[in-house]
C-alpha cells in the first residue's frame, strides 16, 4: 500500500507545473510607437509595451496587479476557460468589481490550455490604450515540428486616447459618430503609417510557427507574406489539421 501511494504521489507531483509569479504596477507612461505622435498610454512597471508572458502547460500564472491609474482596471486572459475560477476572469462588472485606483488584486491563472492567447484590460477601452500583451502557453508535447517560434501581435493604434474615441462613438450626434477616425497599424508595438519600422527576420529553409494575434479595437486585420504560403495549425488554443 505504501509503495502504491508513493507511486501515485510521484505521478501527481510530475503532473503539476510551476508557479510563475509577476508583479505588475499598472500606470500611465508616455510612448511613441509609430514615431509620429507621443501620447499617454497604459504601461506596466513604468514601461510600454507590457512584457510578453510565456508559461508552460499546467503552470500557475500569478499576477499581483497594483492599479496606479485614476480609474478602475482589470486583467482578462483572453481565451482562458477559467473553469472553476470565474473570479479570476477579469470581466469587470460581470465576474469582479475591478481594481480601484491605488488598489491591488492577485490573479491566479491555471494554464491548463495550450496555445496563443493574450492578456488585456477588460475595462472600457484601456486595452486600446496599451494594456495588453501576448500570453503564450507552451504544450508539454507539440503536435507539429518547426524550427522557430515567433509572436506576431497585430495592433490597431490611435493617436487619440480611448476616452476620446469612445465619446465620439457614443455621441448622440450622427455626424460626430460617423466622422472618420483613423487607426494606424502596429506589428509587435511598432509601425504606424509606415510598417517598414517593423521587420520580421526569417532564415531560408527554416520552418517558423507564427503566433498571430489580432488585438485591434475596431477592425479586422488581414495578414500574409508575399510569395509564401502558410498553414493554419492552431485556432484559439485548439490544434487543427494543417490548412493552407
Amino acid at each position: 500500500m505504501r509503495v502504491c501511494m508513493l507511486i501515485i504521489s510521484l505521478l501527481a507531483t510530475a503532473a503539476l507545473g510551476k508557479r510563475v509569479e509577476l508583479n505588475w504596477k499598472i500606470s500611465y507612461v508616455q510612448a511613441n510607437p509609430d514615431g509620429e505622435n507621443k501620447r499617454q498610454v497604459i504601461g506596466v512597471n513604468g514601461k510600454w509595451p507590457p512584457p510578453v508572458i510565456e508559461v508552460d502547460q499546467d503552470d500557475v500564472l500569478v499576477i499581483n496587479a497594483f492599479n496606479k491609474l485614476d480609474e478602475a482596471t482589470s486583467l482578462h486572459a483572453h481565451g482562458f476557460h477559467q473553469r472553476g475560477t470565474p473570479y479570476y476572469d477579469g470581466a469587470m462588472g460581470v465576474s469582479e468589481c475591478g481594481i480601484p485606483p491605488n488598489g491591488n488584486f492577485t490573479y491566479e491563472l491555471n494554464a491548463a490550455q495550450t496555445g496563443t492567447y493574450w492578456l488585456h484590460s477588460h475595462y472600457k477601452g484601456q486595452y486600446s490604450d496599451g494594456l495588453r500583451t501576448p500570453l503564450i502557453v507552451h504544450a508539454q508535447r507539440e503536435h507539429y515540428k518547426y524550427d522557430h517560434d515567433m509572436v506576431v501581435m497585430l495592433e490597431g493604434w490611435y493617436h487619440r486616447e480611448s476616452r476620446d474615441v469612445g465619446e465620439q462613438l457614443l455621441s448622440t450626434s450622427q455626424s460626430v459618430r460617423e466622422a472618420p477616425f483613423r487607426p494606424y497599424m502596429l506589428v509587435n508595438s511598432r509601425g504606424g503609417s509606415d510598417l517598414r519600422h517593423t521587420t520580421l527576420h526569417f532564415e531560408p529553409g527554416k520552418t517558423y510557427r507564427l503566433r498571430l494575434l489580432n488585438v485591434a479595437a475596431t477592425g479586422m486585420v488581414r495578414f500574409g507574406i508575399e510569395q509564401h504560403s502558410m498553414r493554419v495549425i492552431e485556432v484559439d488554443g485548439v490544434d487543427t489539421e494543417p490548412k493552407e
